[in-house]
């Protein structure tokens, strides 16, 4: 589904704050693949996700999604294919919109725009049974603004936006590292469900090695971006922190992941 090939970004060049972010990044994605990816600070893993939705292209190498080669597609026309989630709940939602409208804009993601209904009642059913499905009763608040909501409220709203219209590839960029352990956690298991009944190829970045352990069928490590670790099948399945650990051989502070 998703194949990254040789892949290079360095930010500032020539300046004395060059910074090689991702060095030969090479990684490819099975359809289904829900895979989590960990490492430090700088280790490249959101530059990762940026580079595969466009928002900066790579200096060398090649994205292809799904047998397409994006690399040189601009980041709206390739936005149609993907579904993203960021770490801050402000960016996936318009605030001063209602829960409907929020969601009718993410139902025409790719499509063509023009002067209709702009949400029409079949679609408002279609919204109601999605929102129940979340738990949270935002079907009874359809009318609400955005911005009246709880964090993990919008959080839980943007997945659902991200999912509504079945991505090629699910980004999710630490998600839930702005919401309070409980929260996070009742987004995370949302996730689950989701991913598992919508059979979405995921890519999920995350600094908790408990949770990149305990969700998704395949773990990835970067350091100085590249892939160091890859591990799926079986031995995914016994993994524990300490072999994680002791697999990365840390040695300073630079990867501080969460236990």
């Amino acid at each position: 589904m998703l194949e990254l090939n040789g892949l290079y970004k360095t930010f500032n060049r020539g300046t004395a704050n060059e910074k090689r972010a991702i060095d030969g990044l090479t990684l490819t994605l099975e359809d289904g693949d829900f895979v989590t990816v960990i490492g430090g600070n700088g280790a490249g893993k959101s530059t990762t996700l940026n580079l595969i939705a466009g928002v900066f292209p790579p200096d060398q190498g090649s994205i292809v999604l799904n047998g397409r080669d994006i690399t040189n597609l601009p980041e709206h026309r390739r936005a149609k294919y993907l579904g993203r989630v960021f770490q801050d709940p402000m960016m996936g939602t318009a605030a001063t919109m209602g829960i409907e409208e929020n969601l009718a804009l993410a139902y025409r993601r790719g499509r063509r725009r023009g002067l209709r209904p702009g949400v029409t009642n079949r679609e408002r059913e279609v919204y109601r049974e999605k929102l129940a499905t979340l738990g949270l009763g935002l079907e009874n608040r359809m009318t609400s603004k955005v911005g009246l909501l709880s964090g993990g409220q919008r959080q839980a709203l943007t997945l659902l936006m991200a999912t509504l219209k079945k991505p090629e590839l699910l980004l999710l960029d630490e998600h839930t590292a702005a919401l309070d352990p409980k929260t996070a956690d009742k987004v995370l298991k949302l996730t689950e469900e989701i991913v598992s009944r919508e059979k979405l190829t995921t890519l999920m970045v995350t600094h908790n090695m408990r949770n990149a352990i305990e969700y998704g069928n395949r773990i990835i490590m970067m350091d100085a971006g590249r892939v160091v670790v890859d591990i799926r099948g079986e031995e995914k399945k016994n993994l524990t922190v300490k072999d994680l650990l002791e697999k990365f051989n840390i040695e300073n502070d630079r990867m501080l992941l969460s236990e």
